[in-house]
């Protein structure tokens, strides 16, 4: 495969503003899938000139079929619909979780499932076809980026908010968006 045959993550970053709102999400937790849900709107409450919000993937092990999924997110980013396309990915898995994911973390109906079942799932949830970008061997490099830069700044869980590079340990998924707005708009850009 030539440098030019490799796919390209196309970063998962909406708005364009001098203040930063970082996101790490875990795509079948239930608490990210909140946080996920309210983006759209942080990002019209405080505006596109304002904040840039930018996703970051918080694979997580016991979430059986996480590295998965995220993959999937990524080989979305990859097509020509880029980070929309990574979007309506998230938004099928978020629509649809419990069929992305085991009962307790162990047990359930996907007990019996394969990666390509998950795979034709999320592209008949989402409208987007993504098995051919799935299969490129050089989409880990971006997967890896997304692990290494959450332990950099010691990300743990999911939902973890960052707002111009650091950590707030005290927002959470269950906060309403103006909480979140506040804090974002009291930071210096």
């Amino acid at each position: 495969m030539s440098q030019n045959d490799k796919p390209h993550a196309q970063p998962l970053v909406w708005g364009h503003g001098p203040r930063t709102f970082e996101v790490f999400l875990e795509p079948t937790c239930p608490y990210s899938i909140r946080a996920f849900n309210k983006l759209s709107a942080l990002l019209e409450n405080v505006g596109e000139d304002n904040v840039t919000v930018k996703i970051r993937l918080q694979s997580q092990p016991w979430h059986m079929f996480s590295g998965v999924i995220v993959r999937c997110i990524l080989a979305a980013s990859t097509l020509p619909q880029g980070r929309e396309a990574a979007h309506k990915v998230m938004q099928a898995v978020a629509d649809h979780r419990e069929e992305f994911e085991f009962t307790e973390h162990c047990s359930g109906p996907n007990m019996d499932a394969t990666p390509q079942q998950i795979i034709d799932r999320i592209e008949r949830y989402s409208g987007v076809v993504l098995a051919q970008a799935f299969a490129h061997p050089a989409l880990q490099n971006d997967i890896k980026w997304h692990s290494k830069y959450a332990r950099q700044n010691g990300i743990h869980v999911s939902p973890t908010f960052m707002v111009n590079g650091l950590v707030q340990a005290d927002l959470g998924s269950g906060d309403d968006i103006s909480v979140w707005a506040q804090r974002i708009n009291a930071a210096y850009p």
